[in-house]
C-alpha cells in the first residue's frame, strides 16, 4: 500500500465444526466449501453475556445477589463469579474454502469434528433481493483435523447463541 506499514491478517482457531461442511458452485463455475467452526471464547467475564453449558441463557434477580435464574425457573445459589466460571461462551465463525487443498481437507470434516483452521479474514459483499449485502468470513488457508479436548472443557455447537 506504500504507506509504510506492515499490515497483518491472520487468523487461527481451533473448535469444533458444528454441521457437515457445503460444497457450493457459483455461477462462475468456481467450486466452494463452506462450514461453521464452533469456538470457545478464552474470557467470558468481558466478553458479554454468557450462556450455561447446557445451551440455556441464565438471568440474574434483580438485586443482582448470588441468586441465579435459568429459563427454566430452577435457581441456584452461586455467587457471580462461580456462575460465570461455569459458563462456556462461544462464537460461530464462518468459514469458507477456496483452494482446491484446502476445499479436499474440508470435505473430510463431520459435524462434531475438533479442527483447526489458519487462514485471514474476509469481508465478502453479495447481492440479494433486497440489495448488496456483505459478510464476515476467515478465507482458510490451511485446515487439520485436531485431537478433541476432554468432553467436559469442549464447547458444543449446541450452545451456540
Amino acid at each position: 500500500m506504500g504507506d509504510g506499514i506492515d499490515y497483518l491478517n491472520e487468523v487461527r482457531m481451533r473448535g469444533r465444526v458444528a454441521a457437515a461442511p457445503e460444497v457450493k458452485e457459483l455461477p462462475s463455475g468456481d467450486q466452494l466449501v463452506t462450514m461453521r467452526v464452533v469456538v470457545g471464547r478464552t474470557d467470558a467475564r468481558r466478553d458479554g453475556p454468557a450462556r450455561s453449558k447446557d445451551g440455556a441463557g441464565s438471568a440474574r434477580s434483580k438485586d443482582g445477589a448470588g441468586s441465579a435464574r435459568s429459563r427454566d425457573g430452577t435457581a441456584s445459589s452461586r455467587s457471580k463469579d462461580e456462575a460465570v466460571a461455569v459458563r462456556t461462551v462461544v462464537d460461530t465463525i464462518d468459514v469458507a474454502c477456496w483452494s482446491a487443498s484446502a476445499r479436499r481437507v474440508a470435505g473430510r470434516f463431520a459435524a462434531g469434528d475438533v479442527v483447526e483452521v489458519e487462514g485471514a479474514l474476509r469481508r465478502r459483499f453479495f447481492r440479494t433481493g433486497a440489495g448488496a449485502a456483505s459478510r464476515y468470513e476467515v478465507e482458510a488457508r490451511s485446515l487439520r483435523r485436531a485431537s478433541a479436548p476432554t468432553r467436559a472443557s469442549a464447547p458444543r455447537s449446541s450452545t451456540s447463541p
